[in-house]
């Protein structure tokens, strides 16, 4: 037998999947030996140990909450930090580690009360759920195009034009799966954008996304020929303060008791100075 069946055959509280990542983290021994491979083949005599380590204690972390209610939790997320763990082995913190400690309903997923999401190294608004009716909703609102994100950037050079709407679909890449490209396979992909200021090397735009499409903002400013200044995966240029040059300035949503809200986050400090440079 497979270790990975095995060790789902023994401790089936995880699944098959989770097992092999946990194989992989070195988490199975066969004979007192870690064994890495998922794909071992067990022999009758072989001994099986599982030493899982406990759950990381990230009671202590905190995020900027912008507002809170029984319904609902808006932060202003830093940059490098994730929404929600890529899957069931977690070792750092996320946002959704932060909701889960606030919900009034446990939620059993490695994405609790989250709604929608920002990439690692963007920062700015997000909101969450705290229970499953309140998450239903909001996540209808972003599916439906009911709720609407703003978000500003500094780009390499100037767009062409100060004003335009990009209506470009967007596909992943089959030559690098951890990206995406503009391709007429693609899903539809809408963003508006405005230039705030330029001084020829960059340019500090308005964005605002009418779809939810995966590294949209990114893919769509890149396409055009002026890169999110910092972003290592669509070509530009190193950033000036070592970051992605995108913050999600404000997010206008419907929240439990029918009120219409619009929640906003100040760029962090470096983000606000690089773009009064660009501004003067």
């Amino acid at each position: 037998m497979r270790l990975d069946q095995y060790v789902a055959q023994f401790w089936p509280e995880y699944s098959r999947s989770v097992w092999q990542k946990y194989i992989a983290a070195g988490y199975v021994k066969v004979n007192g030996e870690v064994q890495l491979s998922a794909k071992y083949k067990l022999d009758e005599d072989d001994e099986v140990t599982v030493e899982i380590p406990a759950e990381p204690d990230f009671s202590e972390h905190e995020l900027p909450v912008i507002y809170e209610d029984d319904h609902v939790i808006v932060v202003n997320k830093p940059t490098g930090v994730l929404t929600h763990a890529k899957g069931e082995v977690v070792d750092e913190f996320t946002v959704a580690d932060f909701v889960k400690a606030r919900m009034t309903e446990p939620e059993d997923s490695n994405r609790p009360g989250i709604v929608h999401r920002l990439d690692r190294d963007t920062s700015g608004i997000l909101i969450a759920a705290k229970d499953a009716e309140t998450k239903g909703k909001l996540q209808k609102q972003f599916q439906d195009r009911k709720a609407h994100k703003t978000y500003l950037a500094v780009v390499k050079g100037t767009p062409k034009e100060h004003t335009a709407t990009l209506d470009l679909p967007i596909e992943r890449n089959p030559k690098k799966p951890s990206t995406h490209r503009i391709g007429v396979n693609g899903k539809s992909a809408i963003t508006r954008y405005d230039v705030v200021a330029s001084d020829g090397k960059y340019s500090v735009v308005r964005l605002k996304p009418e779809t939810g499409r995966t590294h949209q903002l990114r893919v769509h400013m890149a396409y055009i020929g002026t890169p999110i200044v910092g972003d290592k995966l669509y070509g530009s240029e190193k950033s000036p303060i070592n970051r992605l040059c995108l913050h999600a300035e404000s997010l206008e949503i419907t929240i439990p008791e029918s009120r219409r809200e619009t929640f906003r986050a100040e760029p962090p400090d470096d983000f606000k100075k690089l773009m009064e440079a660009i501004s003067d």
